[in-house]
């Protein structure tokens, strides 16, 4: 029996049908950033390996597909870290940070960026989680004000509105310093704060009692300080309205939200059905955060769908200066499903042909029945460019059911046999 042919391990194949529904989607996404000003840019899939070793990734860092260095002597001993000279890029972020300290004399001062592309992750597969997935980025770099942020989440919430996820959609918003804050005032030693983090991070999926023992255990906290930094979490909560913490809350915790009020009101302003909630606990695992972070959670789904926040240290990584810089990134492969999408406005005909017609005759009978189902929408108020084209394809000798059931699934909305008037058009 010859072997099975599937994609590699991780991957998958996007046949049309899914392939035309998952660009719908990109369409109103990329809509809604141009809409708020945001310009596309493109950035290579390949990065070289010591920018996606900075330190600043997290885990991803411990996923990299790397590439191995051309040229080498395969009868010389080389080391690991000299066999590899660059990796695929594991987000959008590091990649775009790379563009501006490479472009950044042909750059606005501010500049909004978006990009939507594919990024690669050699982590476990499971059902739903693949190794390349398209990740939906924007950014705003040279803005040190909360502005940004506001702007970003603003952008956001608009792109997911249009895809009608927005009622469904609850902001979770924290600051990195309000958490350095919390670990500080519990007792939590400075070489010990990064591992804290992490830990807390997990609070979702192994709970308050599985953060305790790990803090205590795996971290190596004293039991007073386990004590002082849960106790603190359990009192604000996870679920608390933004605008109640704004609103004294905080100020009776003895925290200061630093500008997160501001954030709440602004976006309340674009958006006032928006659900934004304080989540002290919300630390997202990427090492460059440096200020307001923010994950977007949806009822539809099991897990964030979009998140984000401030990374001012990562463009001065290449360029030797702070720059300050913000970014959100939808992540499309968990809202794809979540779409509903209408019918496609344009209709795609089939012009059924068989086997062996003249090339001449189709030509012909594709350019009249085009003509005519283009005089017919424009007749009807339709826009010539969403008028139907009549594409031809081959007739089996013995159409069947599953025959015209796969023209559906291929797009196509009618059908008519070449020869045939306009009357005789059928839908599919």
């Amino acid at each position: 029996m010859s072997p099975k042919v599937v994609p590699a391990r991780g991957m998958r194949d996007i046949p049309p049908a899914s392939f035309r529904r998952r660009q719908r989607v990109l369409d109103l996404i990329r809509g809604a950033y141009e809409d708020h000003g945001f310009a596309q840019i493109e950035t290579p899939a390949v990065e070289p390996i010591e920018r996606m070793r900075s330190g600043q990734g997290g885990d991803n860092e411990s996923m990299l597909y790397e590439i191995q260095r051309r040229g080498l002597d395969p009868e010389a001993p080389v080391l690991p870290r000299d066999a590899v000279d660059s990796a695929l890029r594991y987000d959008l972020t590091v990649p775009l940070t790379r563009f501006y300290a490479s472009n950044r004399a042909e750059l606005p001062e501010v500049f909004r960026a978006f990009q939507t592309g594919p990024v690669w992750r050699a982590e476990r597969p499971q059902k739903g989680r693949y190794r390349q997935f398209v990740q939906c980025d924007i950014d705003i770099i040279g803005e040190p004000g909360i502005l940004a942020e506001v702007e970003l989440v603003t952008a956001t919430l608009d792109a997911l509105g249009r895809l009608g996820l927005l009622d469904g959609a609850s902001v979770r918003v924290n600051d990195r310093r309000i958490l350095t804050d919390l670990l500080g005032r519990a007792g939590v030693p400075a070489e010990l704060q990064a591992r804290t983090l992490i830990t807390v991070d997990k609070l979702d999926k192994i709970g308050m009692d599985g953060v305790r023992s790990e803090l205590a255990e795996a971290v190596g906290l004293e039991p007073g300080v386990v004590d002082a930094l849960t106790g603190t979490l359990e009192s604000i909560g996870t679920e608390t309205p933004l605008a109640e913490m704004a609103g004294g809350k905080a100020e009776q915790a003895g925290i200061s939200l630093y500008d997160l009020g501001v954030v709440a009101q602004a976006v309340t302003e674009a958006f006032p059905q928006a659900r934004l909630v304080f989540d002290p606990t919300l630390v997202r695992g990427m090492g460059y955060y440096t200020g307001p972070i923010f994950e977007v959670s949806h009822a539809g789904s099991g897990s964030s769908v979009a998140g984000g926040g401030r990374y001012d240290g990562v463009v001065g990584k290449w360029l030797g200066r702070d720059v300050p810089a913000c970014g959100f990134s939808i992540g499309f492969e968990r809202i794809v499903d979540l779409v509903e999408l209408p019918e496609d406005e344009s209709p795609r005909v089939a012009l059924l042909c068989p086997a062996g017609a003249d090339p001449l005759e189709v030509a012909r009978a594709k350019r009249d029945v085009t003509r005519a189902l283009r005089d017919k929408a424009l007749a009807g108020g339709v826009e010539a460019r969403k008028a139907a084209v009549a594409i031809p394809v081959t007739l089996p000798r013995k159409p069947s059911g599953a025959f015209f059931a796969r023209l559906g699934e291929a797009g196509y909305t009618h059908s008519i046999r070449l020869g045939q008037g306009l009357e005789e058009l059928k839908a599919l």
